[in-house]
């Protein structure tokens, strides 16, 4: 079957976090390459379930039932050989409501958790808000490629560090952390005594060349201190239904985990989420390949663009996403003037770097998962406003 992702669907008027709210701030003109969600239809099988189940008119309440296990099941085991017994899965409704959930159950305040830097906000600020010290281990960018600065890491781990923050794929550097990478932040995570909670959103997003591998796979032990957040909501595009999958192989943490979720008030799944997971999960395969080959030729012609038009940029080869971490320190190293050329006079919008912490000033995040005329647009206006263009 072929699917068009070349479709231009307006999202203005859907109450679009990435689109109505940059309209009524900065005018219609503006094109968004921003926030983490595509711009392309959900798989037409989707579509399709949640029409039915929005004519069956009762919208009462809902639970997840064994169909609802099989499918996370199956999704695991081939996605990533791993064999999750039914009882180890905890559903939440979003991934940073169960990294709250974590930090509040399993530290006190004053706590100290550690994460690599520059990274995605809302998890950085789970910490800060609920009265945790926030721990940085800046990544070291070396010719281009992004590394974990692990004599930086064990040091700040020797702070008392109870949580490490892992973020893989990370966001927004684009970096799949290898085998022997994982081993070696499972084994301070042991040195120190620090429990793991991996975000594994962007899972299914790997490029040619490299594999992701869950972190609780690493070792029976590693398991048992780990905590795995996955979620078809970037796979399928789904990020407003809220469905997502909080593996805990360790039974004492994942009881206190469900009670945290009973406090905080957390029951039921939405009425459409358990089904647009259930067919996700079972029945979009040839779908998400389809569009995996899509991503590829958007990140193949960006990366084209930018090198033929905007030279002076670098864009960091991007190991998994469909996020591109771009360094734009030789156009301005301040935030401001990017801010100048890209919104206020090319009038696209993009995720600037300071947003991911400190270390991003002079870098923006663009997401390609957009039909290739809305991103050609883009970075077309970019190339035009451009301050060091050729005359």
């Amino acid at each position: 079957m072929e699917y068009n992702f070349d479709e231009v669907v307006s999202r203005i008027g859907t109450n679009s976090a990435k689109w109505d709210g940059l309209v009524e701030s900065m005018g219609k003109d503006m094109i968004s390459l921003s926030v983490a969600d595509m711009d392309l239809k959900a798989p037409p099988a989707v579509v399709e379930k949640l029409e039915s189940f929005a004519k069956h008119g009762i919208y009462g309440y809902t639970d997840a039932f064994a169909s609802y296990y099989q499918a996370v099941q199956g999704w695991l085991e081939r996605s990533y050989h791993w064999q999750v017994p039914q009882e180890w899965i905890v559903f939440c409704p979003r991934i940073i409501q169960a990294v709250s959930l974590v930090i509040q159950q399993f530290t006190n305040e004053g706590d100290a958790i550690l994460i690599h830097t520059p990274v995605y906000q809302p998890v950085a600020k789970a910490v800060s808000l609920n009265h945790r010290v926030l721990v940085e281990s800046p990544l070291k960018l070396v010719a281009g490629h992004y590394e974990i600065d692990f004599e930086d890491m064990e040091l700040r781990m020797q702070q008392g560090v109870k949580i490490v923050l892992l973020i893989t794929p990370h966001n927004p550097v684009g970096r799949v952390w290898t085998r022997a990478e994982l081993e070696r932040i499972a084994a301070l995570c042991i040195k120190y005594n620090a429990l793991i909670v991996s975000d594994d959103i962007h899972a299914d997003f790997i490029h040619e060349g490299h594999e992701h591998t869950v972190i609780a796979k690493l070792s029976e032990e590693i398991a048992q201190r780990s905590i795995i957040c996955t979620s078809p909501g970037k796979t399928f595009n789904l990020a407003s239904l809220e469905i997502s999958n909080i593996i805990i192989p360790n039974e004492t943490i994942r009881e206190r985990f469900k009670q945290a979720l009973q406090q905080a008030g957390i029951h039921n799944p939405t009425f459409f989420a358990v089904p647009a997971l259930e067919v996700s999960y079972t029945a979009c395969d040839d779908w998400l390949e389809e569009l995996r080959k899509y991503l590829r030729g958007n990140m193949a012609y960006a990366k084209a663009f930018i090198q033929e038009h905007m030279p002076e940029l670098t864009v960091i080869e991007p190991e998994g996403t469909y996020l591109l971490w771009i360094d734009c320190r030789a156009v301005d190293q301040a935030e401001s003037g990017l801010k100048r050329w890209i919104e206020q006079t090319a009038r696209v919008s993009v995720s600037f770097g300071c947003s991911f912490g400190a270390e991003g000033e002079g870098f923006i995040r663009i997401n390609i998962a957009a039909p290739r005329s809305v991103l050609k647009e883009a970075l077309t206006r970019m190339a035009a406003a451009y301050p060091l263009k050729k005359t």
